[in-house]
């Protein structure tokens, strides 16, 4: 007895599909368009709605899931994802690196690159074979509560960035057991939100998704990435999911994208009882199969409203073809017929949070590190001269295991199985200073000051569609014996380390805010240490760019990473002794009012002044700021040849020296400004970017080539286009003015 062609490896993936979608019945095929939730009624999932795709599948679970799947007819294996986004969140005892925008911080795609494969290797282990990651929005408004997710507000070093994430993830193809499918997300203008709310409408034109919100998807797609998520937001009154313009001529047109869409959280429910854009269930099916999605997440309603829409004759069951074929594709690349990869008890064993991968942990968490400000008593076991030193660590965040891993980390809530990771796994400041610091330094802490409380939404505990309203968030009042405990400390010291920022419940879904300040009692917490005039080293642990005090302001040193991860305290430590040199960047802005929204560097040009009647427009601290213990000179920018065709390459070069005491790691980057454009443009772009490691009194003659194809503009037309005409490079330590020394070149015809 022969088996069926679309068991037979030996067929091509073409042949196996055509077999199998000619012997299923369409309730199969509506089924194999449904990601459901494992924490659902499983048997209901897999043997009536024969579910194509889990996801929140607790370990226990997973196996079930997999037992019901072996029961059904045609036994299609399940592709199951997860959220795993800077690590595999909902895995105890998993390696958690520092969130997307701390990875953002290092400027370093291959690090990012290795972080990813080394995540894959652990997902892999465990039976997931999808992650949704990397998130290629850009954060313009930071009120946003997903600006944690993102690589922050450059579409160029968003590209780079994900696209080596996209690389690890994937590894050398999806026939390895260590390969899991990347996500791109959430296609596309997600972040451009109104008043920083989450998926509220995103009034955005074409023109402007082309000129910078689509080209991070296309350098990903390109690269080779298997699946792509759909936002939730409308744009011009049009659902994401529903946008044919962007999902069919777009993407899958002049992209040629042949890759499998999935919708996000109930995309296609929401265009039913959220967004009132559908009257039933049925109509949203049958408008979301049209626009070409594949996978429907958490939308059970999908499957009787299709195949109702197929009996009204709004759709035909062959419109479903498309969208199984593409979900059976990536299935049988993953070779999930032969082995439907189980978790795998011997890997899990050996594979996950490994010394190794401890190791690439605290690498990334070094790298992620910004110093923002130091007048000298940085670094600590330099700048006491070997002294014994009494450091008074305070603040809320200096002892705070769970939240110094951020959002999607096992305690931030999205899964109910997993309640944070193994303290003993987590390295805080305190602990860090503490294994760090000399036998005869002495290391007080008091917390100083409450964050939050939490209290019931009035509008219920759930939303319409079952899911859990996020609670209320009431800051803490400033508690006086707190403050004088922490204030009793910094007397007594030789140097004050304050550890503030935000907390977990304040990020993510959902959970956008209205201000940017430090909340609770961290604001006068900071003013009385100050107040004491001991030396104050501010840490500022935040998942965004948020607004600081006077206090903050004017302390001695300010250091900003986002949620580090596992190994963050330890890396904090090392960088504030000495140990370890400072070497980050900022991949956001950071703004002084949250008035000033947006603070993106790369603006349109063009408005009346350039202040506020009430305040500067200038950021606190700019996109790629960040200090090192030394200092880079750069001078003698030179470009090869000053006039350079639109089919040729830009070829320059400028000497950098470290003209400090110590060595550095500086990042150099590159900057082009379109002097005069046919429309409105930014003022200058990132273009390139090097890194450079340099020994004190070192000088490096660092080379880059841009092409000049890639020095576009979109016209009013909407399309992309090099315009011949002058510009300007500009390259240093920043994207600020004075930071930047600059060179004229012309694009001719």
């Amino acid at each position: 007895m022969t088996h069926p062609l679309h068991l037979d490896p030996s067929a091509s993936v073409d042949e196996r599909i055509a077999d199998l979608l000619g012997r299923m019945t369409t309730a199969e095929k509506v089924g194999q368009m449904l990601q459901l939730d494992a924490r659902d009624d499983l048997a209901d999932q897999v043997l009536r709605m024969h579910a194509g795709s889990l996801l929140h599948a607790s370990p226990e679970r997973l196996l079930q899931a997999h037992d019901l799947t072996a029961q059904t007819r045609l036994g299609i294996p399940l592709l199951v994802g997860e959220d795993c986004i800077h690590g595999h969140s909902f895995w105890e005892g998993a390696t958690i690196y520092p969130t997307q925008l701390g990875m953002a911080a290092s400027w370093n795609p291959e690090l990012v690159e290795r972080v990813a494969r080394a995540t894959a290797v652990e997902v892999a282990a465990t039976g997931v074979h999808w992650t949704f990651s990397p998130v290629l929005c850009i954060a313009r408004d930071l009120r946003w509560g997903r600006v944690d997710e993102t690589f922050g507000e450059d579409p160029f070093l968003i590209g780079e960035l994900a696209s080596a994430m996209v690389r690890g993830y994937q590894g050398d193809g999806l026939a390895d057991e260590t390969a899991i499918l990347a996500t791109a997300k959430h296609f596309a203008g997600y972040s451009e939100t109104q008043g920083g709310r989450d998926a509220s409408e995103a009034d955005i034109s074409r023109r402007k998704l082309r000129a910078w919100f689509l080209p991070p998807f296309e350098r990903v797609a390109r690269e080779g990435c298997r699946t792509f998520m759909l936002g939730y937001q409308t744009i011009d009154g049009v659902p994401i999911t529903t946008n044919r313009w962007l999902l069919d001529e777009v993407l899958r047109g002049e992209w040629g994208y042949t890759g499998t869409l999935v919708t996000d959280w109930d995309n296609v429910g929401r265009m039913v009882w959220e967004q009132r854009l559908q009257p039933d269930y049925a109509h949203a099916a049958a408008a979301a199969v049209k626009a070409g999605n594949d996978l429907i997440m958490t939308t059970p309603g999908f499957f009787d409203g299709c195949l109702e829409a197929i009996e009204r004759g709004m759709l035909a069951a062959s419109d479903l073809d498309p969208a199984v074929s593409r979900i059976l594709r990536v299935k049988f690349e993953l070779g999930l017929f032969e082995n439907p990869r189980r978790p795998d008890r011997d890997r899990i064993a050996s594979v996950i949070g490994t010394p190794a991968h401890a190791e690439l942990n605290l690498e990334t968490a070094r790298r992620s590190v910004v110093l923002l400000h130091n007048d000298g008593v940085l670094p600590l076991g330099v700048s006491r001269g070997g002294e014994r030193t009494r450091i008074a660590v305070v603040g809320p965040l200096a002892d705070d295991a769970q939240t110094q891993l951020g959002d999607w980390a096992g305690g931030s809530g999205q899964a109910g199985w997993l309640d944070g990771q193994p303290r003993d796994m987590i390295t805080t400041v305190l602990d860090g200073l503490r294994a760090h610091t000399p036998s005869d330094w002495t290391i007080t802490h008091a917390p100083g000051a409450g964050i939050l409380t939490l209290e019931p939404d009035p509008a219920g505990e759930f939303f319409p569609d079952g899911q859990p309203r996020p609670p209320i968030v009431v800051p803490a009042p400033a508690d006086e014996q707190l403050i004088a405990d922490a204030v009793a400390d910094a007397r007594r010291a030789d140097v004050v380390v304050a550890v503030v920022g935000d907390r977990i419940e304040l990020v993510g879904e959902g959970r956008s805010t209205a201000t940017l300040d430090l909340i609770g009692g961290q604001i006068a917490l900071l003013e009385a240490l100050a107040a004491t005039g001991t030396p104050l080293v501010v840490v500022l642990m935040a998942s965004k760019p948020l607004v600081l005090p006077p206090a903050v302001q004017d302390a001695a040193a300010l250091v900003w990473v986002a949620n580090p991860g596992m190994q963050g305290g330890r890396a904090i430590a090392e960088v504030l002794l000495g140990i370890v040199e400072p070497s980050g960047r900022l991949p956001i802005s950071f703004p002084r009012h949250v008035g000033q929204q947006p603070t993106y560097y790369n603006q349109i040009r063009g408005q009346h002044g350039d202040r506020y009647a009430d305040l500067t427009q200038e950021p606190a601290f700019v996109f790629g700021e960040g200090y090192a213990y030394s200092w880079a000179e750069y001078s003698d920018l030179r470009i090869a040849d000053d006039r350079v065709p639109r089919d040729g390459t830009v070829r320059a070069s400028v000497t950098v020296r470290n003209v400090g005491d110590r060595p550095m790691r500086e990042t150099v980057q590159v900057y082009v400004s379109d002097r005069v454009t046919s429309a409105s443009w930014a003022e200058q772009e990132l273009k390139a970017f090097r890194q450079v490691d340099l020994a004190p009194g070192e000088e490096q003659r660092v080379e880059f080539a841009l092409s000049a194809g890639d020095l576009t503009i979109v016209g009013a037309d909407g399309h992309r286009v090099v315009e011949p005409g002058e510009f300007e490079l500009r390259v240093g330590r920043s994207s600020r003015a004075r930071d930047l020394i600059g060179a004229s070149f012309v694009i001719t015809e």
